[in-house]
């Protein structure tokens, strides 16, 4: 049975973006479709979300994961903190960061700051899926287009510059995703 968990990202939550969308349309195509509400999404911390992934999922080869922004880095750090001979079929990182920018209150630089700051260990998350596809937009507000030259040479993924899809969310408009769903199907 196929599988697609989908992290929403800091102030987020499983109806808003596309995430909707890519539900229906996954759960279309035969997946089983789970899109959490991460807990304290005004206030994210790397624990708490990494805790909550680890209590609902269950690793396989069939099992596909989906993330925006800080959902990315949630299912980085979930990655690196498992051990699992089994390697996930896929994981799709959207708007994933290694750096942030145009954070301006000193809240929002708190909250991001054990984000940033704290190391990922690349080669265990590289191990725990066969695959990773990195989406990027060249006018995203958050996240410089520049990381995802890391992703590439730490993840060996598969990058995919979007043009003018801001952070690919509720306020770039974004609804829809077909271009995700044409890599996830592939």
């Amino acid at each position: 049975m196929k599988k697609a968990y989908l992290v929403h990202g800091w102030e987020g939550n499983p109806e808003n973006c596309w995430f909707p969308w890519l539900k229906h349309e996954l759960e279309e195509r035969g997946y089983t479709v789970f899109a959490p509400a991460m807990p304290d999404p005004e206030n994210p911390r790397i624990n708490t979300w990494v805790g909550a992934l680890k209590k609902i999922i269950k690793p396989d080869q069939n099992t596909i994961l989906i993330g925006h922004s800080i959902g990315c880095q949630t299912i980085l750090r979930y990655l690196e903190s498992i051990d699992t001979k089994i390697k996930f079929g896929g994981v799709f990182l959207v708007a994933g960061f290694v750096h942030l920018k145009g954070l301006e209150s000193k809240e929002e630089k708190d909250i991001a700051k054990p984000w940033l700051s704290t190391p990922i260990n690349w080669e265990k998350v590289r191990k725990n899926s066969k695959k990773f596809v990195a989406f990027f937009s060249d006018n995203d507000v958050f996240v410089p287009v520049e990381d995802s030259k890391i992703f590439k040479e730490k993840l060996n993924a598969k990058i995919i510059l979007e043009h003018n899809k801001g952070h690919f969310d509720d306020e770039a408009t974004i609804k829809e995703f077909p271009s995700l769903l044409k890599e996830i199907i592939k």
